[in-house]
């Protein structure tokens, strides 16, 4: 009975004690959990305390670093900007010298067209002009009638020949003379004919060769009848034709008064005596 009395004080101890345990354990287990927690929150608050020192010297550094940064940054904007005028100017500048370059490059050029126009227009007016001229040159030879082909004045021989380059002895002078024209012999009152058709330039009494007619014909050739009779057949100034009656032949020269009856005929080119019998056909 005492053992079962015992057994059933020890199991209620048992029992009752074990709440107390529990109790217990878990009282000590809060407070270690609250200290815990204390010692956890100091630590965060001197943890809190020294970033905010350090945040507070951070930002104060950070804020410094900035304005260093910000000053470097307006220094180097400032660099930059001035930099960026000074290009400005430099390219403002080129853009002048450029532009005044491309305005001179331009006059040049104009210049050259304005010349190598020039040059055409004087080439194609001196081409014009050159035309111009040998079609003027074309037209007058195309104008210009062909050289006169002359023919005997009279029929009859040749007693004196062409002489001016040589002397010829003169019957009438008595001595060697030039002689500028052909003595055609033929008896007085022999009707002279005219060796080309032209205009009677004059009638004249020559000291040396008498009554003379003088025709003019083209490209400047002229004819001389001299040592005539009369003339009274043509006027100064008209026109005769080829063959045309112009005079007859007497003896009126003095030069050659002493000679046979003939007719003094000589043919002149640009005014100088040539010889006859070069024309003569």
């Amino acid at each position: 009975m005492k053992k079962d009395i015992e057994r059933k004080r020890n199991i209620q101890k048992t029992s009752m004690s074990k709440p107390f345990y529990t109790s217990a354990g878990i009282i000590s287990l809060i407070v270690i959990i609250f200290a815990i927690g204390i010692f956890i929150y100091g630590n965060k608050n001197a943890e809190s305390s020294k970033i905010a020192d350090m945040n507070s010297k951070d930002i104060t550094s950070l804020v410094e670093g900035v304005d260093k940064t910000s000053e470097q940054a307006s220094s180097q904007i400032g660099k930059s900007v001035n930099e960026v005028k000074e290009q400005s100017n430099v390219l403002v500048v080129d853009t002048e010298k450029e532009n005044k370059n491309n305005n001179k490059k331009n006059e040049v050029q104009q210049i050259k067209e304005q010349t190598t126009t020039k040059t055409t227009n004087s080439k194609d007016t001196t081409n014009k002009t050159e035309k111009q001229v040998t079609d003027t040159e074309k037209s007058k030879q195309e104008t210009k009638k062909a050289d006169p082909v002359f023919s005997m004045p009279v029929e009859g021989e040749v007693i004196k020949e062409y002489a001016k380059d040589k002397l010829v002895y003169s019957d009438t002078l008595k001595e060697w003379v030039t002689h500028a024209g052909i003595d055609i012999k033929s008896e007085k009152t022999t009707i002279v004919k005219a060796s080309e058709e032209g205009t009677i330039k004059s009638i004249k009494n020559d000291p040396r060769y008498g009554l003379t007619v003088v025709i003019e014909h083209n490209n400047g050739f002229s004819t001389v009848y001299s040592n005539l009779l009369t003339a009274e057949f043509v006027t100064a100034g008209e026109n005769v034709k080829k063959g045309q009656t112009i005079g007859t032949v007497g003896n009126t020269a003095t030069f050659e008064i002493s000679d046979e009856s003939h007719l003094h005929f000589e043919i002149l080119k640009d005014n100088v005596q040539i010889d006859p019998n070069m024309y003569i056909k």
